[in-house]
């Protein structure tokens, strides 16, 4: 089922604790009614002594599975890794505008898409991956430099020409990313990263200072188009964010 934009905006501002789905906000009696669909189409069932939709596993895991998809129909082990479409590598290699020399830092590098096409432009390039088999396999490409790790967990080292990433969705992981990424760059360097389509539409307070960051360095969010991830397993919204330092 496809989700119209007027009720992904609901349930943005909806709020999500335990199993339960609280709406917030006062809607008309159609928009809630579509929004009532979605949210029994997924799982939810209306609870009237909690005065909420409870659904049988995290509610919040399964109403970001939708926001970020735009539909309903979501396998639960969505959003673990996704490797980056050729066509989307060449949309971030275009805008961050390598030159041969630079440093580049890839955080929640994957299997090397984005890297080693950062590494084939002649930058020197250092990769933050958690999955053990993702950096055994990051390894074997001698231009890259690979630490095992958490990249939330890494301290902040000013110093990289560019940061093109695809980081983690789920529950905004991106944006909490993105942010922490943009503090690795030097005071010339700039910022390339897939993210979720709900950046352009959520107003939670995380989007919003988000949205703020992007604007305050005058930076840009580029729709890519749609079903860009679908060779990678998933049919979730994406766009593009530059942000210079």
């Amino acid at each position: 089922m496809q989700v119209e934009q007027s009720v992904l905006s609901v349930l943005s501002a909806a709020q999500a604790t335990g199993n339960a789905v609280v709406l917030t906000g006062q809607l008309d009696r159609k928009l809630y009614e579509k929004t009532n669909k979605v949210l029994e189409a997924a799982g939810g069932k209306w609870n009237r002594k909690a005065r909420a939709h409870v659904f049988d596993g995290d509610a919040a895991d399964r109403l970001d599975q939708i926001i970020l998809t735009g539909h309903v129909e979501v396998p639960k082990d969505e959003f673990n890794f996704f490797p980056t479409p050729p066509e989307v590598v060449s949309v971030l290699l275009d805008l961050a505008d390598l030159q041969p020399g630079m440093t580049v830092l890839e955080p929640s590098a994957g299997q090397g898409a984005i890297a080693k096409a950062c590494a084939e432009a002649g930058a020197h390039v250092d990769c933050i991956e958690l999955m053990a088999a993702n950096a055994q396999i990051l390894r074997a490409d001698e231009r890259l430099c690979v630490r095992e790790a958490d990249f939330m967990s890494i301290p902040v080292i000013q110093g990289y020409d560019r940061v093109v990433m695809n980081p983690p969705f789920l529950k905004q992981a991106d944006i909490k990313h993105v942010t922490h990424a943009h503090q690795f760059l030097k005071p010339s360097g700039l910022l390339v990263a897939v993210m979720s389509a709900g950046v352009t539409f959520r107003e939670n307070r995380l989007t919003n200072d988000f949205r703020a960051l992007v604007e305050q360095h005058g930076g840009g969010i580029t729709p890519l188009p749609d079903a860009s991830f679908k060779a990678s397993g998933t049919m979730v919204n994406t766009v593009v964010v530059t942000i210079p330092a």
